[in-house]
């Protein structure tokens, strides 16, 4: 009978081996995660001292050194350009691997490979939208230009000699996590990244919600919901400022109108967030204490940890570069050198257009201009873990791929073949004006730098000790008539094609204005006298504020920078609150609700963390939308549709309260104006006294900001309910997910003094000091000094440890 134990021991013996060996569902190899040798707590950085480095890396041509601050920010020194890129690339993947890799597999599609089934319609996603397609024109473009050839391929080799040392126990914990090794770093990763950046900031259409209002609302009915110009107008390039006639001009086919018998689009697609935008501007040393310009720059994006940016200096003979990097590209993104600064802003621009295509046998010809062409058929293998491989074959056309069709999203016979063409996708080297601008160090130098840049259209501000400011909307922005692209298109037909881009030279830009500053937040960059269309969503009062700051603003240092940028002031609901007071009867309301209305009637429009008024607003004002354009936006079908902006929705109720989308299409009663704010607000009053009853009714606990894991499935990797304020249509675009992700202020003295913060750490090995250092004081509007060394500096106290690198 003693053999009964014997067995059971066995048994479990054996149960215990497989469970720790092997992968169960998304639980990894519990041996291998747990192994003292080599799982998890390999991955603990002692606090404390670091000793000095000297590494040999094959391939490296001279010495090159690296200096880390107190905040783990290196310092590369080098002799030549190609070291510096070679250095650069270990650094940062030693720092950011897994970060780099799994943002380019995103951007390719793949992320099938590592997360299994769940992931299938994303990547198919991918593919359409030509992600790996344009990455292969970028590499092509960027390889034939020597300078950015060199700096693409040193810096993927610097990447591969840091993935050459790791062994099971250096992995980075998410490899260990998720149970897969890294992949050899190829340059069309650092295409597949720019691409990703791209899809971010360039990739917001509403074409397909366009059509289908346009099928439902008179043209009058569409232009007050989805108006080119607001009310109220403060553009990037003063009101008033002349422009040249243009010198190109798209000639509208005769039959350009929309048809309104096609059927509905139903198709859902995944868009950016509309609020990644940012935050930039430079005045003049005429407006400063210390007689120099000081830039500004603060990018608003998604936010998550690892962190989106890293920071570098970079020093070679040729240039002396400070700021903030993309993990996965050479040089610096958004920074400064020994001359100048610039930072950057979205465009906000529309430059993708979806045309209805009529394709015969399957997906093998395609008609265009009278006669079918072949189409080139692309099949996509993703692959999938712990399951089979998915085969997708997408269409190319003329346009570009054929994003929707009869098997994609859903497989529904007789479905519309839509096909994409997207800026994007159009070979193109924005490295290049990067490479340059690091080594730029005049205003012409900048322009030139610039000339390279297409998508996605980017504000480029800079300044200069010479004593330049200027700003640039830089792009290549089609040449269309009046309201094209805001609908599908037909495809069969050429004169619906982009007729050729926008001069350069014609581009809106400013230089020295006589006001002293330059500036923009993501709002229309002109007036209407711009002689070519440009359309897109805009925002409208961020700019408004930070342009009323600096004119009233004198003796400006640095500080009153920083201030500025954390500027929690609400313009938006200043210009709502009296359309509200005067629509809501105070005296019908119930005891209830009385206190709501007594903190947000008495609210300074200041939207700090522990403002309760300004979550009160921020709910009032959505259900309040939400009543107004349901009934004619929210249809019970699966139509897509678009709420049009909210400050669209403000505009049209302060000329008209009685505008007919007020009333309920779905009612006999014809509903006023009153009535909807009095329903919003007793609905509004229900929400808030849930979270007052759970304590949360201040804007930094009912919102705060989440600072997500890049899985969105490790909280404890993640930095969560951050007690901020701020929000949309505040300079402080902080919001749940979203928001200041690298503020900068550099002040362009003699010896060059600035500052910066992002919200996260160098590191991203969650068990690093270094990996979320810097959350608490982003929240808190803290700042770092950067430090800009030179080789004279060596000894300096912030310095805490090098690495020295020969060749072999």
């Amino acid at each position: 009978m003693r053999i009964i134990p014997a067995v059971i021991t066995a048994a479990i013996t054996l149960s215990l081996t497989y469970a720790f060996s092997t992968k169960l569902g998304q639980i990894p190899p519990l041996g291998k995660l747990l192994s003292p040798q080599t799982g998890f707590w390999q991955n603990a950085e002692a606090i404390g001292e670091h000793p000095h480095e000297k590494m040999v890396l094959p391939g490296l041509t001279g010495k090159a050194e690296v200096w880390f601050d107190d905040r783990m920010v290196p310092h590369v020194f080098a002799d030549n350009d190609a070291d510096a890129y070679y250095v650069q690339g270990y650094i940062t993947a030693r720092d950011r691997l897994w970060q780099m890799e799994l943002q380019a597999m995103a951007a390719a599609g793949r992320l099938s490979e590592i997360l299994g089934p769940t992931m299938v319609t994303y990547d198919r996603t991918k593919r359409r939208e030509g992600m790996v397609y344009g990455a292969e024109l970028t590499v092509k473009a960027m390889e034939a230009d020597p300078a950015t050839k060199t700096a693409l391929t040193a810096y993927a080799a610097g990447v591969n000699a840091f993935i050459s040392t790791l062994t099971p126990a250096t992995l980075p914990v998410e490899y260990k996590i998720l149970d897969y090794k890294p992949e050899k770093w190829d340059v069309i990763k650092s295409a597949l990244l720019l691409k990703y950046m791209a899809s971010d900031l360039a990739g917001f259409c509403n074409d397909l919600e366009y059509t289908n209002a346009r099928r439902l609302f008179s043209m009058q009915d569409f232009n007050l919901m989805y108006p080119d110009f607001q009310d109220t107008l403060d553009p990037i390039i003063p009101r008033g400022t002349p422009y040249a006639v243009a010198s190109v001009k798209a000639v509208a086919p005769p039959d350009s109108l929309l048809a309104v018998d096609a059927a509905f689009m139903k198709f859902k697609m995944d868009k950016p967030n509309p609020e990644n935008g940012s935050n930039n501007w430079a005045v003049a040393g005429s407006k400063t204490r210390s007689g120099a310009p000081i830039l500004c720059s603060d990018p608003h994006l998604g936010l998550s940890l690892p962190s989106l940016w890293y920071e570098v200096q970079i020093h070679t003979p040729e240039m002396n570069v400070y700021g903030a990097s993309l993990p996965g590209a050479p040089g610096v993104i958004i920074g400064f050198n020994d001359h100048i600064a610039w930072g950057v802003t979205n465009g906000e621009e529309d430059v993708k257009d979806y045309y209805r295509m009529q394709f015969r046998n399957g997906r093998q010809e395609y008609l265009f201009n009278g006669s079918y062409r072949p189409a080139t058929l692309r099949v996509e293998d993703i692959k999938v873990r712990g399951g089979a491989t998915v085969h997708d074959t997408v269409a190319y056309t003329v346009w570009g791929p054929v994003v929707f069709d009869n098997t994609f999203p859903e497989k529904v016979s007789g479905q519309q073949f839509l096909a994409m063409h997207w800026k994007a996708l159009d070979p193109s080297n924005e490295l290049l004006t990067f490479y340059k601008l690091n080594k730029a160090r005049n205003y012409d130098e900048y322009l030139d730098a610039l000339q390279h840049y297409t998508c996605p259209a980017q504000n480029f501000v800079f300044a200069a000790k010479s004593g330049d400011i200027a700003i640039w909307h830089n792009g290549q922005f089609p040449v269309r008539w009046k309201d094209q692209g805001k609908w599908i298109m037909p495809g069969s037909d050429s004169t619906y094609a982009w007729q050729g881009y926008i001069p350069h030279g014609e581009l809106p830009n400013i230089k020295n204005p006589a006001r002293g500053f330059v500036s923009s937040a993501n709002q229309r960059p002109t007036d209407n006298t711009y002689p070519y269309p440009l359309y897109g969503q805009f925002d409208l009062f961020r700019g408004e504020r930070i342009n009323n700051r600096l004119s009233e603003m004198s003796q400006i240092t640095p500080q009153d920078m920083m201030a500025l940028q954390n500027d929690d002031k609400n313009l938006f609901a200043a210009a709502a609150m009296p359309l509200l007071r005067k629509h809501l009867d105070t005296l019908a309301l119930t005891p209830a609700q009385k206190p709501y209305w007594e903190l947000l009637s008495s609210w300074d429009f200041i939207a700090t963390a522990d403002s309760k008024a300004a979550n009160i607003f921020n709910t009032f004002w959505s259900h309040l939308e939400d009543t107004i354009w349901q009934d004619e936006l929210r249809p019970q079908d699966t139509t897509i549709l678009a709420y049009p902006q909210s400050t669209t929705t403000l505009q049209l109720l302060l000329r008209d309260t009685a505008v007919h989308f007020i009333d309920n299409i779905h009612t006999p009663e014809k509903e006023t104006l009153s009535q909807l704010v009095q329903g919003a607000f007793a609905t509004s009053v229900k929400e808030l006294a849930e979270q007052n009853k759970a304590g949360n009714l201040e804007l930094g606990k009912a919102r705060g900001t989440d600072i997500r894991h890049l899985t969105r499935a490790l909280p404890a990797f993640s930095a969560m309910n951050l007690h901020t304020g701020g929000g949309r249509n505040i300079v402080n675009a902080t919001q749940k997910t979203h928001g200041p992700s690298w503020r900068m202020v550099v002040e362009l003295s003699d010896k060059t003094e600035a500052y910066g913060i992002y919200p996260g750490g160098q590191s991203g090995n969650p068990g690093s000091p270094y990996y979320d250092n810097a959350v608490n004081d982003w929240v808190s509007g803290k700042y770092y000094l950067l430090h800009i060394f030179d080789l004279q500096e060596k000894d300096d106290p912030v310095i805490r440890y090098k690495m020295v690198f020969t060749g072999k």
